[in-house]
C-alpha cells in the first residue's frame, strides 16, 4: 500500500509518500510546500492543490491521510487551517483517492508511544522508524507520522480491528 500523508497548513504544508509493501514502511518522498507570507491566501490554496496533484500523479498513492481538525483559539487560524485542509482533500478527491483522517493524539501515540509528544519527538521517531539519514523538518515529519499511522491502521483493519475514519 502506498499512502500520501498530509499535514495541512496555509504557509507550510507537510507532505509525505510512504510505501508499506513488504512489511516495512519506507519514505518515497517527504517535504514541505512553502508559501511565502506575501502570497494571498487564495493563491496559497491553489499552490497546495497543484503540488499535491503533481505528487499524486508522480507517486500514485492508493490513499490519502490527514490530521483531523484540531482545536485552535483563533478563528482566523481555524479558517486558514480549514481552507488548507479543503485544498488538500480536493486534490486527493479529484485524483480519486479515498481520504482518511486521524486525531493528533492518535498520530503521536502511534509514532512516539504517547499522545502528548512534542514535535521534536515525532521528528526523531519518524527518522528512526523509517531509517532516514536526516531529521525532517517539523511539517514533513508530521506528514510522515500521519502516513505511518495510516499504514498501521490499515494493517489493524485487515486483522479485524476498527479502521480509520474516512471522509
Amino acid at each position: 500500500m502506498r499512502v500520501l500523508g498530509i499535514d495541512a497548513s496555509l504557509r507550510n504544508t507537510g507532505v509525505a509518500i510512504l510505501d508499506g509493501n513488504n512489511g516495512k514502511p519506507r519514505a518515497l518522498y517527504y517535504g514541505t510546500i512553502h508559501n511565502k507570507a506575501t502570497l494571498v491566501s487564495s493563491s496559497c490554496l491553489v499552490a497546495i492543490r497543484d503540488r499535491l496533484a503533481e505528487l499524486i500523479r508522480e507517486h500514485e498513492p492508493e490513499s490519502c491521510a490527514l490530521e483531523s481538525v484540531i482545536y485552535v483559539q483563533s478563528y482566523r487560524t481555524a479558517i486558514q487551517l480549514g481552507a488548507a485542509r479543503g485544498a488538500a482533500i480536493l486534490a486527493a478527491a479529484e485524483m480519486g483517492l479515498p481520504v482518511f483522517e486521524y486525531a493528533p493524539k492518535r498520530i503521536k501515540q502511534a509514532t512516539v508511544g504517547q499522545g502528548g509528544a512534542a514535535k521534536n519527538q515525532v521528528a526523531f521517531m519518524v527518522r528512526a522508524l523509517l531509517g532516514l539519514t536526516e531529521t525532517p523538518d517539523a511539517d514533513a515529519a508530521d506528514a510522515l507520522a500521519i502516513g505511518l499511522t495510516h499504514l498501521r491502521a490499515q494493517e489493524s483493519q485487515r486483522a479485524g480491528l476498527p479502521g480509520p475514519t474516512r471522509i
